[in-house]
């Protein structure tokens, strides 16, 4: 379960050399030399984190950035920009643009891959790739192991993500349609019905550990997990 990154820059150059630096720390990268090419890949590759040059061809990055955060379907995927301009008002205007983190030209791949790493903790736990635990159970991405009771658990993947996507957001209840975004992509495209299927078999597996319980139904909402009954 690598956690994807898009990077967008035009200079091949760095573009190559983050790409390699990050693909040394595990993240699954996939890169964009404009705009056009990276709002494409958004849609189909569903990033977990974005690193946006400042300065693009055709359109700009901070002109990009607005963008993602004025869509509800990217609005909560982070920004870490990159840019030669160093001057306080405009690491303001990036900031307020949207981005979550800012970098100036030149920096070291080692920071950037740090920096990546605590942005993802601070939006989302699940994909940073920490442990989890709620109420004896236990989830480990990087081992891919889930645990109960001293006992694993077999779980298969999609319920893996299922189960890692509800336990980074413990008493938050999620719709069916949420569920499919956050957990199969927002570029992918299923019934409603395929989460309730998921959400069964994530059950079975949980059982044999009395730990089914945690996977609740909210009538007429959609699932939550919660250790409360």
């Amino acid at each position: 379960m690598s956690i994807r990154v898009l990077i967008v820059e035009d200079e091949p150059a760095i573009r190559e050399m983050i790409g390699f630096a990050l693909a040394g720390h595990g993240y699954a990268c996939d890169v964009a030399g404009d705009v056009r090419r990276a709002r494409a890949l958004v849609a189909d590759c569903n990033p977990d984190l974005i690193v946006l040059d400042w300065m693009l061809p055709g359109q700009s990055g901070i002109e990009f950035a607005r963008e993602l955060k004025r869509d509800p379907g990217t609005r909560e995927i982070p920004i870490i920009m990159l840019t030669a301009r160093t001057q306080e008002a405009e690491v303001v205007t990036g900031l307020d643009a949207g981005a979550d983190d800012y970098m100036t030209k030149p920096f070291s791949p080692r920071e950037l891959a740090a920096r990546i790493k605590a942005v993802l903790r601070r939006g989302a736990p699940h994909a940073a790739g920490e442990a989890l635990a709620v109420d004896g159970l236990s989830l480990d991405p990087v081992s891919h192991r889930v645990a109960a009771q001293g006992a694993d658990l077999k779980l298969g993947p999609t319920e893996f993500r299922l189960l890692q996507f509800l336990m980074a957001h413990p008493d938050r209840v999620y719709s069916r349609g949420q569920l499919i975004d956050q957990v199969w992509g927002r570029n992918v495209y299923i019934e409603e019905r395929t989460v309730d299927v998921h959400v069964r078999r994530l059950r079975e597996a949980l059982a044999p550990a009395c730990k089914d319980q945690l996977i609740q139904t909210v009538r007429g909402a959609g699932y939550r997990l919660s250790a409360g009954h």
